[in-house]
């Protein structure tokens, strides 16, 4: 098969989506396959097939767009910012999407809501669409509008990205998501039906993830002193900035840590800023972005994944992996990876004091630490199976492609008796 796996958001980036589609690809290949990479481009700059090469600008695409949707056809465009912003993004990447070419897949697979929408309408009828949601764009939107997209108007963009998440999880002939949480916001909330839905764990390239785990690396942990972990993006909705605050309490009840923070986002400097208000500077380390997270991950003792919002993150799955106990929010997809006292530990969000007496539970009972970190990893190396995973998708697949056939055969047949 020829396969266009494809996202709206900016690839490659240090993140949970190009992760999975740079795996699901390599293990797509070995199995005989042909794998295209399709998205933005760095600030949104360009549209491009990565591993091609091929691109199309979106400064030749936009003023295009700008001449047809101006503010006297489209006054309501222009009314959220949000809403304009995404719209002309969006209707680049249609164009993008449909100037690069569609015609030599054998099938398209999406990884957002936006970028299936926009696929659905300018993809070659016959071609089967398949979409994975890596989460609720909706859900993320809602929370932003109430605190960095703040708005007089801010009920049209709760409406539009609504419209948006329904449009893109029912436009493909499948939409596969990792947890029941997903699909019970899809089914209940936005309506989409059940049958249009299939829950799917991600596979997980254990393998690889313990080879670089062995890796060297020049960090070294402190002597005497366990070592707290979070990897992923520093920006609000992980929560971040509740684990500085936790940490802040923790210092006054006892000394025996250090955290490191492992990734980059706006909220950084912010957050070094409240490390030194509460006297944690030096306790405290900022890693920034590293491509040599197993490695890292493998000298700490206990993963902190405080978000307000999640699906099924990449960072989890590699703390279990690498057998840490883990204290997570309990939130989205989170409660369906994590058992309560068995292979972590779950927290309320926004809720600094419990997470704080969760580090201290584990910081001071060795007993109970080390029970979850082997736990985690026995559970992890178990359900994270990429062969599994994959599999799976590959039956989605051929079920997707026979059901176009199907369909392309009922309409000539359809189409000659008339």
């Amino acid at each position: 098969m020829r396969i266009l796996l494809a996202t709206f958001w900016t690839i490659p980036h240090l993140g949970g989506v190009w992760n999975y589609m740079e795996q699901l690809k390599k293990k797509l290949e070995k199995l005989g396959h042909e794998v295209d990479l399709l998205g933005y481009g760095e600030d949104n700059t360009i549209i491009h097939i990565v591993n091609e090469g091929r691109k199309i600008e979106t400064e030749k695409l936009l003023p295009l767009l700008r001449a047809k949707m101006n503010p006297e056809n489209y006054p309501a465009l222009y009314a959220n910012k949000l809403v304009e912003y995404t719209e002309f993004q969006r209707y680049a990447y249609e164009l993008g999407t449909a100037y690069l070419g569609l015609e030599k897949y054998d099938l398209i697979h999406t990884q957002d809501v936006i970028s299936t929408a926009c696929i659905d309408r300018v993809r070659p009828r016959s071609t089967p669409l398949v979409a994975t949601l890596h989460g609720s764009v909706a859900h993320e939107i809602r929370h932003q509008l109430k605190t960095i997209h703040k708005s007089a108007n801010a009920y049209m963009a709760r409406a539009y990205y609504d419209q948006l998440e329904w449009s893109g999880a029912t436009a493909a002939d499948t939409t596969i998501v990792a947890n029941e949480w997903l699909k019970k916001i899809l089914t209940n909330e936005f309506e989409v039906p059940s049958e249009q839905i299939s829950v799917i764990h991600y596979g997980f390239d254990t393998k690889e993830f313990i080879k670089k785990m062995r890796e060297k690396n020049a960090i070294i942990r402190p002597e005497n002193k366990k070592v707290i972990i979070y990897s992923g993006r520093i920006t609000e909705l992980k929560g971040v900035h509740h684990l500085v605050t936790a940490l802040g309490e923790l210092k006054k009840i006892r000394n025996d840590w250090v955290c490191w923070l492992v990734g980059s986002g706006d909220l950084q400097e912010e957050l070094k800023m409240q490390s030194k208000v509460l006297g944690i500077q030096d306790d405290l380390f900022f890693f920034g972005q590293r491509d040599d997270v197993p490695s890292i991950m493998s000298k700490a003792d206990i993963f902190v994944l405080p978000s307000l919002i999640e699906n099924q993150p990449l960072s989890l799955i590699e703390a279990q992996l690498a057998g840490k106990a883990v204290i997570v929010s309990d939130v989205g997809g989170l409660p369906e990876m994590v058992e309560q006292k068995v292979t972590g530990l779950l927290t309320p969000p926004s809720d600094p004091e419990s997470l704080c007496a969760n580090l201290e539970l584990l910081l001071g009972n060795d007993r109970l630490r080390k029970n979850i970190s082997s736990n985690a990893k026995k559970w992890g190396m178990s359900h994270w199976s990429l062969d599994v995973g994959v599999r799976r998708l590959v039956d989605v697949y051929k079920e997707a492609i026979a059901r176009r056939e199907q369909g392309d055969e009922d309409e000539s047949s359809h189409s000659i008796h008339h």
